[in-house]
């Protein structure tokens, strides 16, 4: 099941180095549909009470990512998996850029 996730009222820092998405046998690294490469994005999501860290999949790496760094998650789509008997969820966004401060 794939649900969107409002992100309208979430506040996100970047919560660690971002990573290239490797494929599970060959650790070759995996690519979107258009060809692009896939990083993971480990994030600090808090808003309406809850918080938690999240690891989020983007297409193309996002730059100037450092730790704590506010940062803007675009069209932020969760799924739930399920592989024999492990299951979860992954996040998987857009697009993730640094948040432009208000003036």
């Amino acid at each position: 099941m794939r649900l969107p996730i409002d992100t309208q009222t979430v506040r996100f820092v970047a919560a660690g180095p971002v990573s290239p998405v490797l494929d599970y046998e060959t650790k070759a690294p995996k690519l979107d549909e258009n060809g692009t490469p896939l990083f993971n994005v480990p994030i600090f999501a808090a808003g309406g009470g809850a918080r938690d860290s999240i690891t989020v999949k983007v297409a193309g790496e996002p730059k100037g990512l450092s730790e704590f760094t506010p940062i803007k998650v675009t069209n932020l789509m969760a799924t739930t998996w399920e592989v024999g008997t492990n299951h979860g969820v992954s996040f998987r966004a857009d697009r993730i850029e640094l948040l432009k401060a208000s003036a």
